[in-house]
């Protein structure tokens, strides 16, 4: 049982349109043939066996040998561990730019939180030579992340494509994230090959998911590669496809320079390195480029390929992908989505990206704000290097200044904060996950402050009161669940308490199904995920009065104590829903009486009393620093 999140079809697709996408895109392979076999220059060797290549590590490669025509630009879709890595891993051992060895594990995943949570987290690029009927041909593979929080990867990796691969696990079949990626690549009109992963495993079912794949995307089953990447068993089938079935590359070597930037890495000797797919034209080191974006100009001072670590070449062509290295410094310099042409030759600029929309947002602070200045260089390097991470500048009376940052989803956030801590050495305070809100005013004070009727909020602390507010608005979206029909009452139960509408429900083969739902998006962000996998539907509609009781209790726990009583109380715009006390220190003053009237002894106690509620109307009470971070890192209700 899996959920994804997106823009999905109520439905699967038309067989019409997906029909006319693959009857247009045959047509386009009519032009493959007529153009000379490239061979690789410099003092490269030659292609040795089927679809094999050695190379000396310091060979030069001659990219001027590889028209258009040979060259193919592909990209790895798939669910969570569906084996797009491992796939990734036997293409290069196949095409010789790696050493097969039993270490090659995740090649291509370098982040260290990569390595950790063994998942894909930065799409990776990497150039192929492939050997087949006696040519040569330039393979640009784009491995890409399969969580649904990292889909703004998948999508800018898609834009320098011309097909996929479309792997889904034998075992598991079609999952939520599979159906999310195959709309991206489906929108993009690439040619799309079905592969079917871990044929070896012992509940391997490829004939089933065969008939799924045809059901949900109106593919035949019979175009269906089956392999096992772990044995590398078929694997071979795949690189013969992606020849065959994947267009060339739409674009002139004769027109002016057009180069998307469809990613960028940070490097602390060499500045921005920029990934880029070239449209038109070429580039060359010393050429003077201009971004269409900045309208800067800079002077090339090394481009080259990933065979996966960087080589410098010559020249990238035409219809290329590969990285460039212009002396760029600040990371605002080089943006997602640029287009690079030459100084002396504008060109209209390439579509570029959506820009990613945010669906979680968080405060983070230093711990000590002495480290603020470093802490803001190092995320704005991440954030080079993940443009889909909003940045806003904000403030807390118990933190001090900070950020507002917005993610794509919880584990996106744990993401960033992990590798702000491995890569840049930063310890931060994370504040809790909330989602986007929206008030439509009703007080005309209030419109005239903020400029507009509508205002977005992204911090609880900036929420405006009710009585001056038509309605608020949250956000929805639609949710995905695949899961065997055994499940299904319950699962509905679930949704319902998280106040869930359906929209569709559909069997995908005998025994399971997909529903769509529309969901509110602060009901599932944090923990419906794990209440999916544990089919629990214990979980309250209204979740205020525990939620601010288990608040209390913490502050409680945490603010020391003083001469006077602290009330503290969470309250939901006027309406106080829990409330905690803690205990004035108090003096013995009844210490000193050994004996004697009684009187004597209340006498002293009212003393005492009127003196702590005086105290109290004029008494200020400092909230530690230390004791508001324990609440926020504490992950457990008491």
């Amino acid at each position: 049982m899996l959920v994804g999140l997106g823009r999905l079809w109520a439905a699967p697709p038309p067989r019409g349109v997906c029909r006319l996408l693959r009857a247009r895109l045959r047509q386009q392979q009519q032009h493959y043939s007529g153009s000379r076999e490239p061979s690789l220059g410099g003092r490269g060797g030659e292609a040795t066996g089927r679809g094999e290549s050695r190379w000396r590590e310091k060979d030069a490669y001659d990219l001027s040998k590889f028209p258009v025509e040979y060259i193919r630009n592909f990209s790895i879709i798939a669910h969570v561990d569906h084996g797009k890595s491992t796939l990734a891993d036997r293409l290069l051992e196949i095409t010789g730019a790696i050493v097969k060895t039993d270490r090659n594990r995740q090649v291509l995943d370098k982040l260290q939180v990569e390595r950790e949570r063994g998942i894909t987290v930065k799409a990776q690029t990497v150039s192929l030579f492939y050997h087949h009927d006696g040519k040569t041909y330039l393979l640009n593979l784009i491995d890409t992340p399969g969580h649904v929080d990292f889909s703004y990867e998948v999508s800018r990796s898609l834009s320098a494509c011309q097909g996929v691969l479309l792997i889904v696990d034998a075992n598991e079949g079609i999952q939520a994230q599979t159906v999310a990626n195959f709309f991206l690549a489906f929108e993009s009109q690439l040619m799309i090959i079905p592969v079917i992963n871990k044929i070896d495993l012992k509940h391997a079912e490829p004939d089933r998911v065969a008939k799924q794949i045809e059901k949900v995307f109106d593919i035949p089953k019979d175009e269906c590669i089956q392999i096992s990447a772990k044995l590398g068993t078929n694997v071979d089938q795949v690189l013969e496809k992606v020849v065959e079935k994947i267009p060339p590359p739409r674009a002139k070597l004769s027109d002016p320079l057009r180069a998307l930037v469809f990613d960028s890495t940070y490097d602390h000797y060499r500045g921005v390195i920029a990934s880029i797919a070239l449209f038109d034209g070429c580039v060359q080191k010393g050429d003077k480029i201009m971004s269409s974006y900045t309208k800067k100009v800079y002077e090339v001072n090394e481009v080259g390929i990933l065979r996966p670590d960087q080589y410098p070449v010559e020249k990238l062509r035409a219809g290329q992908v590969g990285y460039l290295i212009a002396g760029m410094k600040e990371v605002k310099e080089a943006q997602i989505g640029d287009t690079f042409h030459l100084q002396k030759q504008p060109v209209e600029p390439l579509a570029g990206f959506k820009p990613a929309k945010p669906m979680v947002f968080a405060g983070m602070y230093p711990i000590d704000q002495s480290e603020y200045t470093n802490l803001r260089k190092a995320v704005e390097k991440l954030t080079l290097n993940d443009s889909s991470v909003t940045v806003h500048r904000d403030s807390s009376p118990a933190l001090g200044a900070g950020w507002r940052l917005g993610f794509l989803g919880l584990l996106h956030m744990e993401v960033f904060n992990q590798r702000l801590e491995q890569e840049y050495n930063a310890s931060v305070i994370l504040t809790a996950p909330t989602v986007p809100y929206k008030a439509v005013l009703s007080s005309s004070k209030l419109i005239k402050e903020y400029g507009e009727e509508e205002i977005t909020i992204l911090n609880p602390c900036h929420f405006p009161d009710r009585l001056h507010v038509k309605e608020y608005l949250e956000p929805i979206v639609t949710g995905t669940i695949l899961t065997p029909d055994d499940y299904i009452g319950k699962i509905i139960s679930l949704c319902q308490s998280r106040r869930a509408i359906q929209k569709n429900m559909v069997y995908i083969d005998d025994h399971r199904l997909m529903m769509q739902y529309l969901f509110p998006l602060n009901e599932i962000v944090v923990d419906f995920y794990d209440s999916l996998k544990s089919l629990s539907s214990g979980y309250a509609r209204e979740k205020a009065y525990s939620t601010g009781k288990a608040i209390a209790e913490r502050l409680k726990d945490t603010i020391p104590q003083q001469l006077f009583e602290i009330a503290i109380q969470a309250a939901i715009g006027s309406k106080v829903i829990a409330r905690e006390t803690i205990k004035a220190v108090r003096k013995n003053v009844l210490a000193k009486c050994y004996g004697g009237d009684i009187t004597r002894k209340m006498k002293l106690l009212k003393r005492q009393a009127e003196g702590k509620r005086r105290m109290r109307k004029i008494g200020n009470v400092e909230i530690p620093k230390d004791a508001f971070i324990n609440v926020l890192k504490r992950q457990k209700d008491k």
